[in-house]
C-alpha cells in the first residue's frame, strides 16, 4: 500500500466530518449555492470536494461506481482505506464518481415505488462550476437559482420521475453544488 492510500483523510475526523456533513447537506437543500468544502486530500484525478463527498457519504455499506477515468488503483485504495466502501458496476451503485461523459446514468438504479431512497447519487467532476447557464426550480429555492449544467435535457426527464430520480453533486476543485431529483430545470 503506498503512502498516498493512508494519507489525504480528515485530519480532525469528528471536526471536518461535521463540517462536510453540513456543507454537503446544505448543498442540498439550497440547489444552485455552490459551497467550498476542505479537509480531503484525494489521489488525482479526484478533486478536493469529490474527495469530501466521498469521505463524508460513503461507508461499508454503499457501494461505489467508479468512471474510467476514476478507476484507477489509487483511488479505489484511498476509497476503500478511508470509508471502506465496496465497488461494484453501474447497476448496483448507491455512489457513482465521474466525469459527465463517462457516467452511464441510464444504468443507475432511481429507486423503486415502494423505497425510493434506494437510488443512486451521482458525483459529477465538473471543469467549470458557476452560478450562469441553467435556471432551476422547485424546493429550496426563493425563486430561481442558476447553475452550470453539463446539458438540461437529462436533468428535466430526471426531475419528472419524482419521487424515483437520481440526485446529482458537482465538484470542481474546492467546490460543490447539488441537484436533488426535486428540482425542475429549465
Amino acid at each position: 500500500m503506498q503512502a498516498q492510500t493512508l494519507e489525504g483523510g480528515f485530519a480532525n475526523l469528528p471536526v471536518d466530518a461535521s463540517h462536510a456533513f453540513r456543507a454537503v447537506m446544505t448543498a442540498m437543500a439550497r440547489p444552485g449555492d455552490i459551497a467550498r468544502v476542505q479537509g480531503a486530500h484525494p489521489p488525482s484525478p479526484m478533486s478536493m470536494a469529490a474527495g469530501v463527498v466521498v469521505l463524508t457519504l460513503c461507508d461499508p455499506e454503499t457501494p461505489v461506481f467508479l468512471a474510467a477515468s476514476h478507476d484507477t488503483p489509487q483511488v479505489r485504495d484511498w476509497i476503500t482505506f478511508h470509508t471502506g466502501a465496496p465497488f461494484t458496476d453501474a447497476r448496483g451503485a448507491m455512489f457513482a464518481l465521474g466525469a459527465w461523459d463517462e457516467l452511464p446514468l441510464s444504468d443507475f438504479p432511481i429507486g423503486t415505488a415502494q423505497y425510493p431512497d434506494r437510488s443512486a447519487t451521482v458525483i459529477v467532476e465538473s471543469r467549470t462550476l458557476s452560478n450562469d447557464d441553467a435556471i432551476l426550480r422547485g424546493p429550496g429555492i426563493k425563486d430561481k437559482a442558476t447553475l452550470s449544467l453539463p446539458e438540461t435535457q437529462r436533468f428535466q426527464t430526471n426531475a419528472a420521475l419524482f419521487p424515483l430520480g437520481l440526485d446529482f453533486i458537482f465538484t470542481c476543485g474546492d467546490r460543490l453544488a447539488a441537484l436533488p431529483r426535486t428540482t425542475r430545470v429549465g
